[in-house]
């Protein structure tokens, strides 16, 4: 049994965890194909639903734009994270010098760098190619596609605690995803929800995501309101990833 207390965060084992989870990705051509095409069509999907409506791809288009990264990366984070643990290579891990720290950023970081990719490509897609308008900047459109991605991450890490199997670790989608989807005022703005659903809103991180992509879509400069999102998102994140390490543990004694 493995007794040794927490270590300190390592940067070059953190480094090296994420090349092992960005090679085993490497060898998984679905996997990649999942995390950097499906936002893609998705999003061009939804422009030719509303092709004859311009205004609504463009209202609604910023919107998902943060959506599907943190749906995507939610799922494949949490079923290979499941994967490392039903493996055994994370038991094998924990017994080795290395901290719950250094695997949660390793692993943090390596899926940082897809969701780096997937926001590029679903950003620069949107923008120029599909006609998204967008009154501010395009890259204030990537940083907060990028942190929903980002969350994504952290809270798939943290389901993948609380799952024992790859069907489980999907099923907590239903928990975890659609209730902020429903409630992040993408269907109905979130003042106009009954109050007790609006006090729930407004303490989901997708509620931000969804504000902060509107905050890029009507203003030229940096809100206030922006800031805050984006302050929030990331908060939420790094709150998450906390809460995955303390839950990492060893599936044995």
């Amino acid at each position: 049994m493995n007794t040794a207390g927490p270590r300190a965060l390592t940067p070059a084992r953190t480094v090296a965890t994420a090349a092992r989870v960005l090679r085993q990705l490497r060898h998984d051509p679905r996997t990649i194909a999942l995390l950097l095409l499906i936002p893609v069509l998705m999003i061009t999907l939804l422009r030719y639903v509303f092709d004859g409506s311009p205004r609504t791809f463009d209202s609604i288009g910023a919107s998902l734009l943060g959506i599907f990264p943190l749906i995507t990366m939610f799922l494949v984070t949490s079923i290979a994270t499941l994967r490392e643990r039903t493996s055994g290579t994370l038991e094998r891990l924990l017994a080795m010098p290395l901290g719950k720290g250094d695997l949660i950023a390793g692993y943090a970081l390596a899926f940082g760098a897809v969701a780096v990719a997937q926001s590029l490509l679903a950003t620069a897609l949107s923008v120029w190619v599909l006609g998204l308008d967008v009154t501010g900047s395009p890259w204030l459109l990537l940083l907060v596609a990028l942190l929903d991605a980002l969350l994504g991450t952290a809270l798939g890490l943290f389901v993948s605690a609380f799952a024992a199997s790859e069907f489980q670790a999907v099923q907590f989608m239903p928990a975890v995803i659609f209730p902020q989807l429903l409630l992040c005022g993408l269907f109905t703005p979130r003042d106009q929800m009954a109050p007790a659903l609006e006090w729930i809103s407004n303490v989901l991180p997708m509620s931000y995501a969804v504000d902060g992509m509107n905050q890029v879509l009507l203003h030229t400069d940096i809100t206030a309101d922006f800031v805050r999102d984006i302050l929030v998102v990331a908060g939420c994140a790094l709150l998450v990833l906390c809460l995955g390490a303390a839950t990492l543990r060893r599936r044995t004694a």
